[in-house]
């Protein structure tokens, strides 16, 4: 299986869970997540909804990696990637 096509987005986000929020940076989305610039990773949960506020797109996600000031998610879950395809806007 090939890997997802990147598309370069550089948005502000939201990284929703538990009624609150932590501000990151979209750097890049494909059919199956996003990378992020974040302040730091420590607090972001496992899974949370990403909030793109220039498109209002929510996203449930998951945490594939974590570094310094970058994380990697992964959309939903493997049943919904389909769904998750459309809600990203890309084929």
């Amino acid at each position: 299986m090939s890997a997802a096509t990147r598309h370069r987005t550089l948005k502000a986000g939201t990284i929703e869970f538990n009624g609150g929020g932590l501000s990151c940076m979209v750097r890049n989305m494909s059919s199956s997540g996003a990378a992020l610039d974040v302040i730091s990773p420590v607090g972001i949960p496992e899974r949370f909804t990403l909030v793109v506020l220039a498109d209002g797109r929510h996203l449930p996600c998951h945490v594939v990696w974590r570094k310094e000031k970058r994380a990697a998610l992964a959309a939903g879950d493997r049943n919904r990637l389909a769904d998750d395809r459309e809600m990203l806007g890309v084929d």
